[in-house]
């Protein structure tokens, strides 16, 4: 049993025996401490009430939260509206802030593991775009008075740096520091409607109510966000935003209808190389929230949550001068010349300079800076036999190139 086991279970044992941090979460108390340290009166988004009770409920009904899990979900949700606090008070004061024009996004989509960030990575290395990055996750805004030093990188790394302890295993995993470009999901998280949260925690519940409300507020707060970052960054009306996440295939519509001028470039790969790798994700980034990880339910999770985001891409994709599809093969073998095949789609130009510190990022970061791992499907119950079977249809109407024994 690892350090860190043994201080969860350690930390559970104590505040059972003390009874703190227990019993339902206060969301009224969460929205007042949010509301007294951003210096507001009352919290002006009501449409957030029923994402956050939603979250907060699924957390008390089913997540088995463990004094950690506790302890942070009370920290994070505080930070999530302070930071939407922040938002409006800025609004308050610029109001051109949201009709700052977010002109043809770039959303780089697909399975998770399946090279997106790596491309997403590479294609954040051209000055002519923007990316989200960790930091401005945390805190979009500065924090400090004018005139004093942006701390936000070194408070962002340090949040980093604590989890990397608590979770050994996921830099190996997931390499990311501050300034790394951050997915989609930390954004949408700030309104309470995304599937991050499903990600770190069992909430069933919750899952099935967001997916029965759909993403159109997602994305409408999303394209606010970037507002806000956009207008913060020197020469943003010349730059395209580059996006990433696998949870957008789930919400392709409302993309659509958010972005209606967006590219999306698909990242396509054999799942039954992914599948393993996902699990063990899930199940490394659960383990310090939870008292209990339930591995075989991970796998049944994951499995039927992808089987399904294939399923979307299948149903939804719209092949045309909108759509840009690449195989991760193809990804790997030649990084540049797939970058200038979706820079053609796209309307980029690569220069010489951006040709040079693409090469750069490559060379610092061999295998997309992810280092080799042994995934074993049995850990969390997968049979890859039957999954063939299951993703097979993603396959064929993909072209997607077989990595695996199952396909060929």
């Amino acid at each position: 049993m690892s350090i860190q086991t043994r201080l969860f279970r350690a930390a559970d044992a104590v505040t059972d025996t003390l009874g703190v941090l227990q019993g339902p979460f206060d969301q009224a108390a969460m929205i007042e401490a949010a509301c007294t340290r951003a210096e507001v009166a009352q919290f002006p988004h009501r449409e957030m009430l029923e994402p956050l009770r939603q979250y907060l409920n699924a957390l008390d009904d089913e997540a088995g939260l463990s004094a950690l899990g506790r302890f942070s979900t009370q920290y994070d949700v505080r930070r999530l509206l302070g930071n939407v606090l922040r938002l409006h008070k800025e609004e308050s004061r610029d109001p051109t802030i949201t009709s700052q024009p977010i002109e043809r996004p770039v959303f780089v989509i697909g399975v998770p593991r399946a090279g997106t960030s790596f491309l997403h990575n590479l294609l954040a290395a051209d000055p002519q775009v923007m990316a989200p990055r960790c930091w401005q996750m945390v805190n979009p805004w500065p924090i400090d008075p004018p005139g004093k030093p942006d701390r936000r990188i070194k408070i962002a790394q340090r949040e980093l740096d604590s989890f990397a302890w608590l979770a050994p295993e996921f830099r190996a995993l997931h390499p990311l520091d501050a300034t790394s470009t951050q997915e989609c999901t930390e954004i949408t998280a700030h309104c309470l409607r995304s599937l991050r949260f499903d990600t770190i925690h069992t909430i069933p519940s919750y899952r099935a109510w967001l997916d029965a409300q759909g993403h159109d507020l997602a994305y409408a707060f999303h394209k606010r966000f970037l507002q806000h970052l956009q207008v913060q960054a020197v020469g943003a009306g010349r730059r395209r935003w580059v996006l990433k996440c696998p949870d957008h295939v789930f919400a392709l519509p409302s993309i659509r209808r958010v972005y209606p001028d967006a590219h999306l470039v698909y990242v396509h790969r054999d799942p039954l190389k992914v599948l393993a790798s996902v699990a063990k994700l899930t199940e490394v980034l659960r383990r310090p929230f939870a008292r209990v990880v339930d591995r075989m339910q991970i796998g049944r999770q994951d499995s039927a949550h992808w089987l399904a985001g294939t399923q979307a891409m299948i149903a939804q994709s719209c092949p045309g001068p909108g759509e840009t599809h690449i195989q991760y093969t193809q990804l790997v073998a030649d990084p540049i010349g797939t970058v200038l095949h979706v820079y053609d789609r796209i309307g980029l130009a690569l220069d010489d300079e951006t040709h040079a510190r693409m090469r750069a990022h490559l060379a610092a970061r061999p295998n997309g800076g992810y280092p080799k791992h042994e995934y074993h499907y049995e850990e969390h119950g997968l049979n890859q036999a039957a999954l063939a079977e299951q993703f097979r249809p993603y396959m064929r109407h993909f072209d997607i190139a077989a990595e695996t024994e199952f396909f060929n």
